[in-house]
């Protein structure tokens, strides 16, 4: 945000058309919140403000997200049904929204939606880390 704010870098607001959404992994929002006192929900927003012209908003985010289902290394823990099947109120809100790009900050994140869009139908889903979203918006 500071590199952005302060001119460092400038972005290319129209290499992204959308759909596009964004996921609030727990541990930067509710588990943040809780053990910091900061939650990251604007910061990230702000960002994707900066990424592209329009972008579509889950329901129900920030505090009340509804959590991917890979958080604490789910993904490697060899319970793949029970990951998979807590995945589900996610997927369907990703598949609500329309979006056919998930923009999120977070490993753990990423690797469960890669490792389950197949699972739900939505093998084209292109998920993307904020910082490449980013880096993909760069003027060079």
């Amino acid at each position: 945000m500071q590199y952005i704010k302060k001119g460092r870098i400038k972005l290319d607001r129209s290499r992204f058309h959308g759909p596009a959404t964004y996921h609030d992994p727990c541990n930067y929002g509710r588990k943040a919140r809780r053990r910091f006192g900061h939650a990251f929900f604007e910061e990230p927003r702000w960002i994707l403000d900066q990424c592209m012209e329009t972008w579509v908003e889950l329901y129900p985010s920030r505090m009340k997200n509804i959590c991917c289902g890979g958080g604490g290394g789910a993904l490697v823990t060899g319970y793949d049904k029970e990951r998979i099947h807590y995945a589900r109120a996610k997927m369907d809100q990703i598949k609500a929204s329309g979006a056919k790009m998930l923009i999120v900050p977070c490993h753990s994140c990423h690797g469960q939606f890669n490792n389950i869009k197949k699972e739900y139908g939505m093998a084209d889903l292109e998920v993307k880390y904020l910082w490449e979203l980013v880096a993909d918006c760069l003027v060079l």
